[in-house]
């Protein structure tokens, strides 16, 4: 998130807003650990094997997720080809 946010025109307005939101007590920053890291190249063989890459941080999302037992709410497709993690694909308004 952070990438984009500094990539925009808004960079110092983003970075505000990512602060105010991490700072919410619903809110839980994941850790990427030995764990992750472990789904992470377990996804990755699954894709690579399927022939079905997809951007790197989104494997990174999805291990995470997969670790957490976690939901990827998402409008990218791609998450869908990951059989280890739950994806929610969101409708464009």
């Amino acid at each position: 998130m952070r990438l984009g946010f500094q990539l925009g025109g808004r960079a110092s307005l983003n970075e505000s807003e990512l602060q105010e939101f991490l700072s919410s007590p619903v809110v839980d920053v994941l850790d990427v650990d030995d764990a992750v890291s472990r789904h992470y190249a377990a996804i990755l063989v699954d894709l690579r094997r399927a022939g079905t890459p997809i951007p790197t941080n989104d494997v990174w999302i999805a291990a995470t997720a997969a670790n957490a037992g976690a939901t990827v709410l998402t409008y990218d497709e791609h998450f869908t080809r990951i059989a280890r993690v739950e994806t929610l694909l969101l409708g464009r308004a």
